[in-house]
């Protein structure tokens, strides 16, 4: 497995994310009251898709993109961080995973 490195600066974050030309969602709904919805950052077309485009998708997988702010006000409720592939001369890895911090 490649090196790994942990973000939790959200200036990195989004540098880190712009740079693979991904942007910041929220997957399915909270399954039940007052819980949150899933952390995502999606990547490539999906990415840029209007909501129409999506109607043939049951709403319930249907990720919904967020800003920034909106994202980070959940990343930092949460505790979390970003592991990422560390950065390699030529190659922009896509590898993410959330974590606890």
């Amino acid at each position: 497995m490649a090196e790994t490195k942990t973000l939790t600066d959200h200036d990195e974050i989004r540098t880190w994310a712009a740079a693979r030309m991904g942007a910041p969602a929220f997957g399915n709904p909270p399954t039940s009251e007052g819980s949150d919805p899933e952390l995502l950052i999606l990547f490539g077309q999906i990415a840029y898709e209007d909501e129409d485009n999506m109607a043939d998708r049951p709403m319930s997988e249907a990720p919904e993109l967020v800003g920034w702010d909106e994202w980070f006000e959940l990343f930092d409720k949460k505790n979390l961080a970003l592991v990422v592939a560390k950065e390699v001369p030529g190659r922009l890895d896509q590898f993410h995973e959330m974590i606890r911090r």
